[in-house]
């Protein structure tokens, strides 16, 4: 693996962010709403957002970067597709992300409140886009076989499959 930050290894945490942050969103929410936290513990959301947004634009990147060595062997629709469902997966993360600022800065407590319930519901949506992304990620490895621009010939291939309708002989 020629590249220091190599896609594959940098799209997992925005995605398992994106499974987490409904999660901790709708715990925070409602830690705050109920009184069991103060507003400022919104703001464990706000940077674990944060973190989604940022690793997701490095995997954007790095994606881009890998796209001329993957293109030749999967073909340009195929990678297309979960090109354009990150981006949808990233940007949306980002526009999540304000409602998750503007819920962290309103003075107002029930504007407060609304926006981190909107922000929660918001990363339901995230959540929903990163699994298409994924699932468009894990096509163009399983399906298509796009690990093999990485493999020498032969190294990606996978070994045959024990049939059992054979004898074992010594």
């Amino acid at each position: 693996m020629e590249s220091l930050i190599f896609h594959p290894k940098v799209v997992h945490l925005p995605i398992a962010l994106g499974v987490l942050m409904p999660l901790i969103a709708a715990s925070l929410a409602l830690a705050w709403w109920r009184s069991f936290l103060p507003k400022r513990a919104w703001l464990v959301a706000v940077a674990l957002q944060t973190m989604l947004v940022l690793s997701g634009f490095v995997a954007m990147r790095t994606g881009e970067a890998e796209e001329g060595k993957v293109e030749p062997i999967v073909g340009e629709s195929v990678l297309e597709a979960h090109e354009e469902a990150a981006e949808a997966f990233v940007w949306t993360s980002a526009a999540v992300l304000l409602l998750f600022v503007g819920a962290a800065i309103l003075r107002r407590e029930g504007a407060s409140l609304a926006l981190a319930v909107a922000a929660t519901i918001g990363t339901l949506v995230v959540f929903g886009l990163g699994y298409r992304t994924g699932e468009a990620g894990g096509s163009l490895v399983y399906e298509h076989g796009a690990a093999s621009a990485y493999t020498s010939p032969g190294e990606g291939s996978p070994a045959p499959a024990y049939r059992g309708d054979h004898e074992d002989h010594d």
